[in-house]
């Protein structure tokens, strides 16, 4: 016999966890973003805009679902009661992928042009040991900005955004143990070009042995067939390899203890891994609105200004 769907059964909704909006100890709003596409893009940039949704975590919609026929006003429209502050768009107008940084809901609008880019995946099958763990996205990356400080408005403008699009930090409270990753952007002032890196930042104690430090952090009972005895372990292991010589300019002092290994009031050497993604990028445009009104710069006159003014049409 033939059963009949009940219409009146609602569907179960799993609970999404809310975070918050504000710092608890900055008291300052905590940014978060969008990133999407606007137009058809191609398969690799599809990639790149997944990992730059997974650079901007954890304050970004990882799984935000597209369609086709949505309109700028519907993400803008979706922004304001989710508490978001920044879109980051992709683009690909005449076969050249742009990357639009915006301010909502009332702008600015930063273009970038992609000159080259690397994805997540193609960085890390160039290393020799990649490493990604999930818990490096628990928190957000720092930013560090180099050579914007010596060029005119449109660079000022530009250190805002990228300052603003990430929470803010007290030195005075901020815990080491969150400070996983790291965003560089640096400036050539001759070729007028931007180097956008993502790396993971990682602390290792000087004067251990690398054996040593794998035992403790790892929690791994170590091969000793080939030893005579346990001393063997400890003063054959050796201090480290060329390619992991402590130079004094990389190592910190720490203030507070960070995990099983490095203890406070020792010196630690900082290692910094790439992860994506890679960028290079220039800017071009800068517009007072979002995504319109009054352009505030332009790198190549009229032609750059007409270079969105299709898709604009349709946002």
């Amino acid at each position: 016999m033939a059963r009949f769907k009940n219409k009146n059964k609602k569907a179960l909704a799993r609970p999404v966890k809310n975070q918050p909006s504000v710092d608890h100890i900055t008291g300052q709003k905590i940014p978060k973003s969008f990133v999407f596409s606007r137009g058809k893009l191609p398969g690799p940039l599809r990639d790149l805009e997944l990992d730059l949704r997974k650079l901007m975590l954890p304050h970004t919609a990882l799984k935000l679902k597209e369609k086709k026929r949505n309109k700028l006003k519907d993400f803008l429209n979706v922004a304001g009661p989710m508490g978001v502050t920044h879109f980051l768009m992709i683009s690909n107008p005449k076969s050249v992928p742009h990357l639009r940084v915006a301010r909502t809901p009332q702008g600015p609008t930063i273009t970038f042009e992609i000159q080259e880019y690397a994805l997540a995946a193609d960085i890390a099958r160039s290393q020799a040991r990649p490493s990604c763990p999930k818990e490096l996205f628990s928190n957000s990356p720092l930013i560090v900005l180099s050579g914007f400080g010596s060029g005119g408005q449109h660079l000022k403008l530009t250190t805002i955004m990228f300052q603003n699009i990430f929470p803010a930090i007290d030195i005075n409270t901020v815990k080491l143990s969150s400070c996983r990753r790291i965003v560089l952007l640096n400036y050539n002032n001759e070729t007028k070009l931007i180097d956008f890196r993502h790396y993971s930042i990682r602390l290792q104690p000087i004067g251990v042995s690398q054996r040593i430090r794998k035992f403790v952090q790892k929690h791994e009972v170590p091969d000793l067939r080939n030893l005579q005895d346990v001393s063997d372990f400890v003063t054959k292991a050796g201090y480290g390899s060329e390619s992991e010589a402590d130079e004094e300019s990389a190592t910190v002092s720490l203030v507070s203890d960070l995990g099983r290994v490095n203890r406070a009031s020792t010196k630690s050497a900082v290692r910094l891994q790439e992860i994506g993604p890679r960028m290079t990028l220039r800017l071009v445009k800068i517009e007072e609105g979002l995504c319109s009104g009054a352009v505030i710069f332009s790198e190549f006159g009229k032609e750059a200004d007409d270079a969105h003014e299709e898709e604009d049409h349709e946002d």
